[in-house]
């Protein structure tokens, strides 16, 4: 597979400094619509003849076929696909088949998806190319940062990342996660060299396969290494809030380890003692500075406790759009204004885009199109203008055609489509964005929703923001009362009639009862999509339920997802649900339920 850093024939892009990658970059997002014909082409002809693209593309000759004619035929005669459609394809070639099915080279590994979205993992076809292009997505965005954040050359990160395990299909081909396969890569000790920037933990912690293991060297190796720490990352914000509410609980063992050059007995795995005993020696005076420091942050709720405990981190770097916006205020508590740096775009099938502005805050963040990583259509996406009638929606929007890139429009929503190097053919991805630019001549996308998770019962259809929205209205009655939502899930209820939406909250401290009702209430009344406000005030909808959850509960569904083969770096708690497996870890944890009594005078 060629690097995806080029859309020249050689194949190769010269981007030995910051300078070097960001004028090759500024120069393909100037041309952005050209490049993604190019590499259209590129993919098609690398790949004539595969068995997936023969039934439309087999009697063409591709060779001879110029770019633009190629892209028009592509599109015109093979259809648009989900997943679902490529699945028989990658099973044949997860069972041992070598003809060319999918891609013309041969594939060695697969990666698993996160199931998010559809309560499953689903393999996706993992090559060279796919982690040649995340050391490239990571040294792009580095060099973008350190216009804003200038780190020192030789510097370190503490790192909340984590592999899973891998395993062999009936063909021999190796499983797992795709952060997986790049951290066992040598992309990624090219990337620290690169960006000058070195990970605190060796692999053996990475790869150790306990998250709650790794997690406590993470710890214990950045806080060792404290004041070389230059930024604090991990994939998903997520992992750094876990990390540091178990830090709570973990700092006085830590502190001991740092004193005594030891490692706690909790830490069972050889290859992970072996190598941080490797690492650490007896500090005594970095201990007791630390100590003195948890002892001042347990006081104030440790509030402060990144710039207290790594005073020269300069900024926060993850993952912190879609359903990891609701842990940015735990974030923000333990930074106390150190800059929340949102990593870039991407999915298990394809890098997108990147952070050019790192400056930006969070909720505002977006994310500059890469033309050379894939071919990316857009399907404009309308939502529905709903009236008072009883007619049901099939969907959540009403599409129009898929266009290229270079027709996209400020302002539209689209659903993103890709055709990538690693033998997936206008493949939805089920992403929900919206255009919010241009930089140069590439869009920046502004993240809005998967497009699967969405409540609905009647008429009505609340995306993933939406829900966010609601919950964070209902979470300020909460915080005024001196209580903190630790995560919530939800999902749509129709096992009885009227079906209704029941919101699962884990808390930290003490509500009492009446507080807890009237967050209910205003939840319920913060759903403003037009056919749930019919809908519950023609009772077609029931009183929402709130169910609050014991303490520890989210992490008994992180438990399961790690026990079903994923990583912790890849979890995203599903912000809508009907896995059965999760509702019985809720349902069996749930210790109190309030029912919304915000219609009552309305309904019949």
């Amino acid at each position: 597979m060629e690097p995806a850093l080029s859309y020249h024939s050689n194949g190769n892009c010269n981007t030995n400094t910051d300078s070097d990658i960001i004028t090759w970059f500024e120069d393909v997002s100037k041309n952005a619509g050209s490049v993604q014909t190019q590499i259209l082409c590129r993919i098609l002809k690398q790949n004539h003849g595969v068995e997936y693209l023969n039934k439309w593309l087999g009697s063409y000759n591709i060779q001879d076929m110029d770019a633009c004619a190629l892209e028009s035929l592509f599109t015109s005669v093979v259809p648009l696909a989900s997943h679902a459609d490529f699945e028989p394809y990658i099973q044949k070639i997860a069972d041992g088949e070598t003809g060319p099915i999918l891609t013309q080279q041969p594939l060695t590994t697969l990666s698993l998806s996160s199931g998010t979205t559809e309560g499953r993992q689903k393999f996706v076809p993992f090559t060279h190319h796919s982690a040649q292009t995340t050391l490239q997505t990571f040294t792009l965005a580095a060099a973008y940062r350190s216009r804003v954040y200038p780190t020192r050359e030789g510097g370190r990160i503490l790192e909340f990342i984590y592999s899973s395990n891998q395993f062999k299909t009936k063909g021999g081909l190796t499983v797992g996660t795709a952060t997986t396969h790049y951290y066992a890569s040598e992309q990624f000790k090219i990337k620290q060299e690169k960006t000058k920037s070195f990970t605190c933990s060796p692999y053996e912690i990475i790869s150790g396969g306990d998250y709650k293991q790794s997690t406590y060297c993470h710890l214990l190796l950045g806080l060792f290494f404290s004041d070389h720490v230059e930024f604090i990352s991990s994939a998903f914000v997520y992992g750094i809030v876990q990390a540091f509410r178990s830090f709570e609980d973990l700092w006085s063992e830590i502190c001991n380890d740092i004193r005594y050059g030891t490692l706690s007995s909790t830490i069972k795995l050889p290859k992970m003692r072996e190598a941080v005993l490797g690492i650490i020696s007896s500090n005594p005076s970095l201990a007791s500075k630390l100590e003195a420091a948890c002892k001042e942050l347990e006081l104030v709720d440790w509030f402060g406790l990144v710039t207290k405990l790594w005073p020269n981190a300069k900024f926060i770097y993850s993952i912190m759009t879609g359903s990891m916006q609701p842990y940015l205020r735990k974030l923000r508590h333990y930074a106390n204004g150190l800059p929340l740096v949102s990593a870039d775009y991407g999915s298990t099938e394809s890098w997108i885009g990147i952070n050019v502005d790192p400056s930006l805050p969070p909720e505002d963040v977006t994310f500059a199109v890469v033309p050379t990583f894939s071919y990316f259509e857009f399907i404009p996406l309308y939502r529905h203008k709903q009236d008072c009638s009883n007619s049901v929606v099939d969907d959540d929007f009403i599409e129009d055609k898929p266009i290229p890139l270079s027709k996209v429009k400020v302002g539209q929503e689209y659903e993103i489509v890709l055709t990538t190097f690693t033998g997936l053919y206008r493949c939805r991805l089920g992403d929900v964005v919206e255009v919010a630019g241009f930089h140069n001549g590439t869009p920046k996308l502004n993240f809005i929703c998967r497009r699967k998770l969405i409540l609905t019962i009647n008429i009505d259809k609340n995306t993933e923001k939406d829900l966010q929205i609601v919950v964070e209205k209902g979470s300020q009655l909460l915080n005024k009362a001196h209580a903190e939502l630790v995560d919530f899930t939800s999902y749509a209820d129709v096992s009885n009639q009227p079906g209704c939406y029941v919101i699962f909250w884990e808390i930290k401290g003490e509500a009492e009862d009446k507080v807890l009702d009237a967050c209910c209430c205003e939840m319920d009344l913060a759903f403003v999509d037009h056919g749930y406000v019919v809908s519950r005030k023609t009772s077609s909808i029931g009183p929402l339920e709130l169910c609050i959850v014991e303490r520890g509960t989210f992490k008994k569904i992180l438990d399961y997802f790690v026990a079903n083969g994923g990583a912790l770096g890849q979890f995203k708690t599903p912000r809508c649900t009907n896995n059965p497996f999760i509702l019985n870890i809720l349902n069996a944890c749930t210790i109190k339920t309030f029912r919304s009594t915000a219609y009552d005078s309305t309904e019949s």
